[in-house]
């Protein structure tokens, strides 16, 4: 019996490590078998690959390489990841929650395109992962829709509490990238059909405990299904 798998997207500031630690603990709290991933998985060699890419060995810029050959590595590094490792528990039944799935990279990589050519990529990623590696699709992707205006705002009171000296990979280097991402972001989870949870109310950001209580209700619904 295959198990259940819930994502959670969102583009840098917008939460999902948080959210994702919060919905897993609710959970537990209920007593459901679950394992809580994050994407990439940074401490296994499968993502050797996404490494280099976001350190900037590869290219200092991230437009640099193309979105099908970053998007490749990401992609490998879920398949390597699943086959070794959590394939078995979601195949035994087991729910998986992940912090970033494989709609991280319809986000940071279609937001390269434009166009036809950025419908064509999504596309052809949706078939790549889920088809040729045969990936479980998710059975709930959260969007954590954080306007890039507001996730500046937290990113920069994260670094006055932090030391400067801290490492930011390619992505989060690049202001205009992250722009860029954010509507890419809106854009595929209208695609998709993702499930969007807004972050701010107005013109002030929601509380931690506000966002995580909307996100546990929506899981619930989705379970009981």
């Amino acid at each position: 019996m295959m198990g259940i798998l819930i994502a959670v997207e969102g583009v840098d500031a917008s939460g999902k490590q948080t959210q994702t630690e919060l919905l897993y603990q609710h959970l537990i709290n209920k007593g459901i078998d679950v394992r809580r991933l994050s994407f990439p998985v940074y401490t296994s060699d499968s993502s050797a690959g996404v490494r280099m890419y976001l350190n900037g060995e590869l290219s200092e810029r991230a437009e640099d390489i193309t979105a099908y050959a970053a998007s490749s590595l990401f992609a490998a590094d879920r398949f390597l990841s699943y086959k070794s490792d959590w394939g078995k528990d979601y195949e035994n039944g087991k729910l998986i929650l992940c912090d970033r799935y494989v709609g991280s990279n319809m986000i940071h990589q279609a937001c390269k395109l434009e166009g036809e050519e950025k419908d064509k990529f999504l596309d052809w990623l949706d078939d790549f992962e889920f088809g040729i590696y045969s990936l479980p699709k998710p059975d709930l992707t959260l969007f954590l829709d954080m306007p890039p205006e507001k996730g500046r705002e937290l990113i920069a009171a994260r670094r006055n509490k932090i030391d400067n000296s801290e490492q930011h990979d390619i992505h989060e280097r690049d202001s205009a990238y992250l722009e860029k991402s954010y509507h890419n972001a809106c854009a595929v989870a209208d695609k998709f059909g993702w499930t969007r949870v807004c972050c701010v109310d107005g013109d002030k950001i929601r509380t931690v405990e506000d966002i995580s209580r909307e996100i546990c209700a929506i899981a619930d619904k989705v379970l009981k299904n």
